[in-house]
């Protein structure tokens, strides 16, 4: 059976663990970079993958999967959104004082150009690649890296030389991994930081081997579907919402124009009672004529018989 057969032959569960075998432990690597805190690495990733399970469609046809897994793991580890969670501001400290200068070099970058110089030498993509996953044109992503290299190197001068500087981050990327293991640092391979072939051959790995501890693939298979179950039933419950406040308002609504009732008013222009005053001559002689007068009016009419 050819290798294609037997990528066609797994099944999507199959083809998303792979995938996490593949890319899972130099991602944890690629974000401590960038974050400097191994729990925010850890989460990103996690997130990452939850997000590509419920997307598998989408991830599985794209033509680099683990691009499209490494952006989103970017783009989660960058979020401004941590910045409110005080626990995620800090770094975690490398135990090398050499790696802590070289880490607060790094964080003093802005995240767009931490975010090219960790791809372009760290990972080793290329220019253009490296434009396309940030979304710059490859003048503005030179321009960075250029930038982000200048930067480092004002304030560690002996990382001036790029490849020193890839060496110095795969060393950074793999101390920070590995202490979070509680192991002793040990020479970093050329490799560390970019995702390991003999890593797809173990689809069945729960876990990286050292390293923040990270949820296994079934975990966040599961925790990606529980996600769009609640998005799903949530969607449908404010649906059911707005069709029973449409349906209550047709109900209760009026089928003709009400004129509105006009605010009563006071009457205006009236004297008070008892602001008349006394009553003039004149008026007393006809009061009295009126009162002489038939209460009923003038006399009834009676027929006479004739």
């Amino acid at each position: 059976m050819t290798d294609g057969h037997a990528a066609q032959a797994l099944t999507p569960a199959q083809a998303f663990d792979s995938l996490y075998a593949f890319c899972a432990p130099a991602l944890i690597r690629q974000a401590y970079l960038l974050t400097g805190r191994r729990e925010r690495a850890r989460a990103a990733v996690e997130r990452a993958f939850q997000l590509a399970w419920q997307r598998w469609p989408e991830v599985a046809h794209d033509r680099d999967p683990a691009g499209w897994i490494r952006a989103t793991t970017y783009e989660c580890a960058l979020s401004p959104w941590h910045r409110f969670i005080p626990r995620r501001r800090l770094p975690d400290p490398p135990p090398d004082p050499v790696d802590r200068a070289f880490q607060r070099a790094l964080l003093r970058l802005p995240p767009s150009y931490r975010r090219t110089l960790v791809l372009y030498d760290g990972v080793g993509l290329d220019l253009p690649e490296t434009a396309a996953e940030t979304e710059a044109s490859t003048p503005a992503a030179a321009n960075r890296l250029l930038h982000a290299r200048e930067a480092v190197a004002a304030r560690l001068p002996e990382l001036a030389d790029p490849a020193e500087l890839h060496r110095r981050l795969v060393r950074l990327a793999s101390a920070g991994h590995l202490a979070a293991a509680g192991s002793p640092p040990s020479s970093p391979s050329p490799s560390a930081l970019a995702p390991s072939a003999s890593a797809s051959s173990s689809p069945s790995v729960n876990r990286p081997t050292a390293g923040p501890p990270i949820a296994g693939p079934v975990a966040l298979r599961a925790a990606g579907e529980r996600t769009s179950r609640f998005w799903a039933r949530s969607a449908i419950a404010l649906t059911v919402i707005i069709v029973g406040a449409t349906a209550l308002t047709l109900r209760t609504a009026p089928t003709h124009y009400l004129a509105p009732v006009s605010p009563g008013r006071p009457v205006q222009e009236l004297p008070a009672q008892g602001m008349l005053g006394p009553l003039s001559q004149q008026e007393l002689k006809l009061s009295t004529k009126l009162r002489k007068e038939a209460a009923g009016g003038p006399a009834r009419l009676e027929p006479e018989a004739r």
